[in-house]
């Protein structure tokens, strides 16, 4: 399989050569080998790690995002990745960087839909004033 690990702003990482794939989901973690058929899963923040005949085992720390596979290329596509060797030091990045930056953007979310309405209730005040 070839896998293409994209950013928003970059490629990440491209691979030939992968022999299996396990990525976190919502649901647990999901298995791809090269015979699966095609596919399409959306990405927990968690570890995702593939192994190559080359390289061997490779984990990376990753955010929320998308995997796609259709045919032998599987594209992974997340807001932000992090390499590294050690897995508890790339479990501690995950839940240090990528949950809790989610706890910030659902409390910002909250605070922008409050000051949405907030215009709205104030814009029909003035239409009907």
């Amino acid at each position: 399989m070839q896998l293409k690990i994209l950013l928003p702003f970059k490629i990440f990482a491209a691979c030939e050569a992968v022999l299996r794939i396990v990525a976190p989901t919502l649901s647990g973690s999901f298995g791809l080998l090269p015979q699966r058929l095609d596919c399409v899963a959306a990405l927990a923040p968690g570890i995702l790690s593939y192994t190559t005949s080359d390289s061997g085992e490779v984990n990376l720390a990753i955010d929320a995002g998308v995997m796609v596979k259709t045919g032998a290329e599987v594209l992974v596509c997340v807001r932000r990745a992090i390499g590294g060797t050690d897995l508890g030091n790339l479990r501690k990045a995950v839940e240090e960087e990528f949950l809790q930056l989610d706890e910030r953007e659902k409390s910002v979310r909250s605070a922008l839909a409050h000051l949405e309405g907030g215009l709205i209730r104030r814009f029909v005040e003035f239409q009907h004033g």
